[in-house]
């Protein structure tokens, strides 16, 4: 059993279908005995994994700076909920309590995130897997670009390889387990 970190939107203006796709994973988190780390809003996909993950049994763990609080509404909720003075000491608080990491679509703040973990393991400061999880192509042309990058020697192959893009919930899972 993991401790999953689920970088998401608090966005409310998105496709609902993404919301459902946050239930679903926090579901599927709980039914794997797994701890849902997150970034502790209560909102959108935030607030969608966390409380799937809860009504499944799940320990949920969130951290929020406290410029946050009133915008993103933090899951009080939480089976652990800190509040911190940064992003930076967000995002450390987040990486120190989680043994997996899982992109699913986002904005800026979850771009931020998964590049920064996903920098950090592909030099070898974390062994800990990252995953994009894709179900309808989102990362598609993120994915592309990364690939071009490659390409021209920007980025090393090895480093692309260290972040897995996943499809499904269940091949998420199924990479996770096998990755634990």
């Amino acid at each position: 059993m993991a401790a999953i970190c689920v970088f998401c939107s608090s966005s409310e203006q998105i496709d609902p279908k993404y919301v459902l796709l946050a239930e679903e994973v926090g579901t599927r988190l709980a039914v794997g005995g797994h701890t849902l780390v997150s970034g502790g809003a209560r909102v959108s996909m935030m607030g969608a994994v966390a409380r799937a993950a809860r009504a499944g049994g799940a320990r949920t763990v969130g951290v929020m700076p406290q410029v946050l609080i009133d915008i993103e509404i933090g899951d009080v909720e939480s089976d652990e909920l800190t509040i911190v003075d940064s992003m930076r000491a967000r995002k450390q608080l987040m990486d120190d309590h989680s043994d997996v990491f899982v992109a699913l679509p986002g904005g800026i703040g979850t771009f931020e995130e998964l590049f920064e973990v996903w920098t950090a393991g592909s030099i070898g400061l974390h062994a800990k897997p990252v995953f994009v999880l894709d179900p309808d192509g989102f990362y598609g042309p993120l994915w592309t670009y990364l690939e071009s990058l490659v390409d021209k020697g920007f980025v090393r192959q090895h480093a692309l390889d260290y972040l897995q893009r996943v499809s499904t919930v269940d091949e998420l899972f199924t990479a996770i387990e096998r990755s634990g």
